[in-house]
């Protein structure tokens, strides 16, 4: 029997190799022409990068593996590219310690209801924009201005540049919200001193003292925070209930990674609502858990909200109309999307629109290849055969931080066509490949026939 296991063996391995493919423009379904803008640099002059849109993800493979770049006209050799995803500089937010916290009691009310608290920042050695002072949560109902000034030394050594006056504020007592980041340009100084005069909101009897101040984060900076790409737009909001819906259906393997909520130009009411956002992916046959149920939809909750008051004097601006919302139910399958806005027992809100969108992708490549012109280059897909490319342009592009991209020639993607020189590609796989049952059906032959051969042997022998 052993030599029978060892014969099959053979034949299994005996099976040739099945090639990865190589990419052809005449095998690939659909199209896009590559368009390079001509902002007084003469066209095809250093990088040029694109920006991907929803419209690729349905019909490219998973993972755009089969993306390429060739002359139009389908001749001539692929163009090496690379694709990049936006995202901000610094992956996370950083702490800015705490220095010389105090009070400064000379500039202090003697009725006690204004607090001046004074305290140095030492920050990131990286540029910065919003800074979010870490304000004990039990220390509600106040209106504060911080006047913030930028230093390279403490002590009063060295230069300093004032930086501006920024209101923060807590007015839970008003069922409104909270903000306590300052939006300051964007600064690299290494100190920042901040004097903070903390007051009481109308109808507050709270006291505020130093300690209130528990430390400070630093987020990414706004000029490399990230940028997003449209997925679905809709006007079309329907109330039920104590809630506004906005219904979207998403074609298979679309990212989606925000939700973005666009209100009607003349409304300037403040509000704070609750998001709900909810996928429910394409059931298959064979779509059940373990218990025989069908899974469940993905839920993202968030909250969008509005203040633009004037407090004490002061004047009070926030806004955030987006959510973070990555949903994972429409990789691979299609998905209907709910957004649910709540209202409670508020009016509802008179929203234009509602988007969904992704993290912007870009498709960058040598603009010295588009020699012929502004559209002659082409981008093809809709080969799911087809491997990622491995193209040394790619790494040097990476290694190099080209992948920032900002110097880059603008390109853009004219829109989807079928390929017209489209062929199905032949079936290249091996015989055995196409017809998997006859190898096993030739297996198991060989192992019967070797079988009877060696039970013939051994009766020989005894």
């Amino acid at each position: 029997m052993k030599a029978a296991a060892l014969a099959a063996l053979l034949l299994w391995q005996t099976v040739p190799a099945n090639e990865p493919p190589v990419a052809r423009p005449d095998a690939m379904r659909y199209v896009r022409a590559i368009r390079i803008a001509n902002d007084g640099l003469p066209a095809g002059a250093g990088q040029a990068c694109a920006v991907l849109d929803a419209q690729i993800f349905p019909h490219a493979a998973p993972s755009l593996t089969d993306l390429r770049i060739f002359p139009a006209g389908a001749s001539g050799h692929e163009v090496p590219y690379a694709i990049t995803m936006s995202e901000a500089v610094s992956a996370e937010t950083e702490p800015a310690r705490v220095l010389n916290l105090g009070e400064d009691l000379g500039a202090s009310s003697g009725t006690s209801k204004l607090a001046r608290i004074v305290f140095d920042l030492e920050m990131p050695q990286r540029a910065y924009t919003d800074v979010t002072i870490d304000l004990d949560p039990a220390a509600q109902d106040f209106i504060a201005t911080a006047t913030v000034t930028g230093m390279e030394a403490l002590g009063g050594r060295g230069r300093s540049t004032a930086l501006g006056e920024f209101t923060l504020f807590d007015l839970a007592s008003q069922h409104l919200s909270r903000d306590t980041t300052l939006p300051l340009e964007e600064s690299t100084f290494h100190y920042l001193h901040v004097a903070l005069s903390v007051s009481q909101a109308p109808g507050s009897g709270a006291r505020f003292t130093p300690a209130m101040v528990e430390g400070a984060s630093v987020p990414p900076s706004r000029e490399a925070q990230t940028v997003y790409t449209t997925v679905a737009e809709t006007t079309s909001i329907a109330t039920v209930g104590r809630e506004s819906v906005a219904k979207f259906e998403i074609p298979a393997r679309v990212p989606v990674e925000r939700l973005s909520v666009e209100l009607a130009s003349g409304f300037k009411d403040n509000f704070s609502r609750d998001v709900r956002v909810m996928a429910t992916a394409e059931a298959a046959a064979n779509d059940v858990n373990e218990d025989g149920r069908a899974p469940l939809p993905e839920i993202v909750t968030g909250n969008i909200l509005r203040v633009h008051a004037n407090e004490a004097g002061r004047e009070i601006r926030t806004e955030e109309l987006g959510v973070p919302a990555i949903l994972g139910a429409n990789l691979q399958r299609s998905a209907k999307v709910e957004v649910a806005i709540e209202n409670g027992d508020d009016q509802p809100l008179p929203i234009a629109s509602v988007r969904l969108e992704m993290r912007q992708r870009k498709i960058c490549f040598d603009a010295t290849a588009a020699r012929g012109g502004t559209d002659a280059l082409a981008l093809l897909y809709g080969d799911a055969r087809l491997l990622a490319p491995v193209y040394d342009y790619q790494r040097l592009f990476a290694a190099s931080g080209l992948a920032s991209s900002r110097k880059a020639v603008v390109a853009e993607l004219g829109p989807e066509q079928l390929n017209p020189n489209y062929h199905p590609p032949a079936d290249s796989r091996p015989f055995t490949e196409r017809h998997p049952e006859v190898l096993w059906i030739a297996l198991i032959a060989a192992i019967c026939v070797l079988g009877v051969v060696a039970m013939r042997s051994a009766r020989n022998v005894g």
